[in-house]
């Protein structure tokens, strides 16, 4: 029999997010800061962590969220009538630089909270247990926002310590590919290829150090409902870490061979460095996940047929 208060339920949560990406489809940009992509994904770990579960939701918990779906899709429509004008300018008053990731910000804000307030309504506190990957990815994401509006560029120097070893990385596989002339110091790399020099200047957001923050806060939500042992939590944590290290430093490499072999004009190549990130990180993401939920149910099954001879 179909729980159909649940799937409903789900419903109500995803109807901002489908709201969004129906009614302004150009706002699902794939760039982390220049747009909703991330909402299709968080839309996602929704669906996935909710459809299927055996618990029922009253009528009336259904109905308590309604109507804070409608003000959250009543916030996207403001934005189209001047209320994203009013956030560009109270970036002034708090000294922002960067405008995009201040007003993207607020998106994220927004959902994550709608979806996190629906989430308690619907469960309570077990929603922490039940659905935490997609508030988690969408509340990570303002997090980063709002580092990269407040402290832009190199500016935060714990995230930005990392990004010299990324890049002398970088230039040592494009030295042992031959593949063109790169040079590294500091941050910075000069690259020349088939269509002249370039030089690349990496801060931590293009060097996907937010990637390895938002993997690390999905990840352990993913751990958390996860009933495995901690030894075993821990590895995947590490081996996800390390995997996600992997995953930047080839959208590194990809950014400068794009440079060497491609074209050095910036327009284009900055158009290719909008969307490379998030095309590796996001697919790898879901990837390493659906890999740990193919062992980890293997492994019972091979437990539960052991009982069952036993």
């Amino acid at each position: 029999m179909q729980n159909w208060n649940l799937i409903f339920g789900i419903f109500i949560i995803s109807s901002p997010i489908l709201f969004a990406m129906i009614a302004f489809p150009d706002s699902i940009a794939w760039s982390w800061n220049e747009g909703r992509g991330g909402y299709f994904f968080a839309l996602v770990f929704v669906v996935a962590e909710l459809i299927g579960l055996k618990i029922v939701i009253s009528k009336k918990r259904l109905l308590a969220v309604v109507p804070l779906a409608l003000a959250t899709i009543l916030y996207l429509l403001s934005l189209e009538f001047g209320f994203r004008e009013y956030l560009i300018e109270s970036a002034t008053q708090f000294d922002v630089q960067l405008i995009y990731s201040w007003t993207w910000m607020w998106d994220f804000i927004v959902m994550s909270i709608f979806i996190v307030v629906a989430l308690t309504i619907f469960f309570g506190k077990r929603w922490i247990r039940i659905a935490p990957a997609g508030p988690i990815f969408l509340t990570g994401t303002a997090i980063i926002l709002s580092l990269d509006a407040f402290f832009p560029y190199d500016t935060l120097g714990p995230l930005q310590y990392v990004v010299p070893y990324f890049v002398q990385a970088n230039v040592w596989i494009i030295s042992l590919l031959d593949i063109g002339t790169a040079v590294a110091r500091d941050n910075i790399m000069f690259l020349r290829g088939d269509h002249g020099s370039m030089a690349l200047q990496v801060f931590w957001p293009s060097a996907g150090v937010h990637s390895i923050i938002i993997f690390s806060l999905v990840i352990g939500a993913f751990m958390l409902k996860m009933n495995i042992p901690r030894n075993r939590k821990i590895i995947y944590f590490i081996l996800g870490i390390v995997g996600t290290i992997v995953v930047n430093l080839i959208r590194i490499f990809s950014l400068s061979w794009y440079a060497l072999k491609v074209t050095t004009d910036p327009v284009a190549w900055e158009e290719y460095h909008k969307i490379a990130g998030e095309i590796m990180f996001l697919p790898w993401l879901f990837a390493f996940i659906l890999v740990v939920i193919v062992i980890e149910s293997r492994r019972l099954k091979k437990l539960e047929s052991k009982d069952t001879k036993n």
